[in-house]
């Protein structure tokens, strides 16, 4: 066992639909502080989520992200879905602390709200298609950060994606957020971004370089590193 057996990992589903479908699965340690630095690549394997998150401090919004081969210094659903556990926990922030810089976090009845810079996200091989079917039928790559998307409804602002972040340890990302918070930085304007299976996202510019994020979180379960629901 890698950890202690009290500490708790929080199982989330990050932008799912408005049908409560969907969305991104992400492991959240709200005791993450107790996890040694050497530990926290394996556990984040060991769990296998798309990314996991340790709060070193849920005062300050310390977090540290990890996919499960490498650490992130920021990413869209891992802040979303811990400032939303946070505020359920009774311990809302105004802002995250990720190692990319400051994120401020925002809430609204139904979205939970982070800010976060273009430069921050991974360097994505975006690729525009000529439509949603195109987006839905893209084979598999076998390598890189490959992120595809095409319009739904242009003047909208609605739009299909998919993301393959191979180089990251992640055949397909159900819903990537520092994608999107990129692909704004690119068109400029506010999006309305369908990813996966089913996912939401929203996400537009607020006017000095930075992006807003946003979308639903729910709990799906709590359970102990050794596997035992609670």
């Amino acid at each position: 066992m890698l950890c202690p057996m009290s500490i708790d990992v929080h199982e989330l589903l990050v932008f799912p639909g408005p049908d409560g479908q969907a969305g991104n699965p992400l492991g959240v340690i709200l005791d993450g502080a107790r996890v040694p630095d050497a530990d926290r690549q394996r556990v984040a394997a060991q769990l296998g989520y798309s990314e996991t998150v340790f709060v070193d401090d849920a005062t300050t919004g310390a977090i540290r992200i990890f996919t499960p081969s490498t650490e992130l210094p920021f990413a869209g659903h891992p802040t979303v879905g811990t400032a939303w556990l946070l505020a359920r926990e009774g311990k809302p922030v105004e802002a995250l602390r990720p190692p990319a810089g400051t994120v401020p976090v925002r809430y609204e009845a139904e979205l939970t709200w982070i800010t976060g810079r273009p430069e921050w996200a991974p360097d994505f091989d975006f690729q525009q298609l000529g439509s949603a079917t195109e987006v839905e039928s893209h084979p598999q790559p076998a390598d890189g950060r490959t992120y595809v998307w095409a319009w739904i409804d242009e003047a909208a602002g609605v739009l299909r994606s998919r993301c393959f972040p191979v180089s990251l340890g992640i055949a397909e990302d159900e819903a990537t957020g520092a994608a999107a918070v990129a692909l704004v930085g690119k068109l400029g304007r506010r999006v309305q971004i369908h990813q996966g299976v089913g996912s939401v996202l929203v996400a537009g510019p607020t006017g000095d370089g930075a992006v807003e994020l946003g979308g639903r979180v729910s709990a799906v379960r709590t359970f102990a590193l050794d596997g035992a629901a609670r």
